[in-house]
């Protein structure tokens, strides 16, 4: 009997009822448990399991810095709205109604970390996210329209509910190679939410995307369902070193 259980467990791959069934089966015995209860705590062990697994392959999967997370990042230091505004993000619903997420802020302000940190929770509740710094997004973007393969980029892209764009017009880059991110903001408008952190206020877009047309449209797509999180916040690194020089 044993053996035949194992081998239908190995069938149905369902490897940690496998692993645990006999051991649970004696304390159901020593706890009087149901069949019910017995074989609904199989399944949840099974469960729990499973989204563990999947939760480690989707934080593999998303580039994530794992050492910028929510545990990390110092909420004393938001206002109490931008706080609020947190805990309705990390909820998840915003990536359901396609909302993007823009963090704008001064250098050091902790926009990179907020928007990793909110990225992470999300992959925790199941959600497919990326991230990749705009620069080296760009370039994977160009390298693809080089090899006539942009489109397939841009669908492979689209699995993602969430796609997070870190320091946009950071580093100044070429019209061809701002043709291409406008591409992907236009492919993604309505589809699935885009989070990005910029240093630039939109005013100064038109350094990123070198035309007044472009530069608009960009905005537009962004801005349609959109959070805006201003980080008006002195620099953490800063704060930092000066603590440790004064201690």
């Amino acid at each position: 009997m044993k053996g035949e259980m194992k081998e239908c467990l190995k069938e149905l791959r369902l490897p940690t009822v496998l692993s645990c069934y006999e051991q649970q089966a004696e304390e159901a015995r020593r706890e009087h448990l149901s069949y019910e209860q017995y074989l609904g705590y199989l399944m949840e062990r099974e469960r729990e399991a499973r989204r563990g697994k999947r939760v480690e392959r989707l934080l593999r999967e998303s580039r994530l810095p794992l050492e910028k997370n929510l545990e990390s990042f110092d909420r004393s230091r938001l206002p109490a709205k931008m706080d609020a505004q947190l805990s309705v993000l990390l909820d998840g619903s915003f990536l359901d109604r396609t909302e993007n997420v823009l963090a704008f802020g001064n250098p050091g302000s902790g926009k990179s970390h907020l928007l990793c940190a909110l990225g992470q929770e999300l992959v925790y509740m199941g959600r497919r996210v990326y991230f990749r710094p705009c620069e080296l997004l760009i370039q994977d973007l160009l390298k693809a329209k080089r090899d006539l393969e942009l489109s397939r980029v841009l669908k492979r892209l689209r699995k993602y509910e969430a796609l997070i764009i870190d320091d946009i017009g950071y580093v100044q880059q070429s019209r061809e190679e701002m043709e291409v991110l406008f591409s992907l903001l236009s492919d993604r408008y309505e589809r699935a939410s885009v989070l990005l952190t910029s240093n630039l206020a939109f005013s100064d877009w038109e350094k990123i995307f070198k035309d007044p047309m472009t530069t608009a449209a960009a905005i537009d797509r962004i801005v349609h369902h959109s959070i805006i999180l201003e980080l008006n916040l002195p620099s953490y690194r800063l704060e930092e070193a000066k603590r440790r020089r004064k201690g």
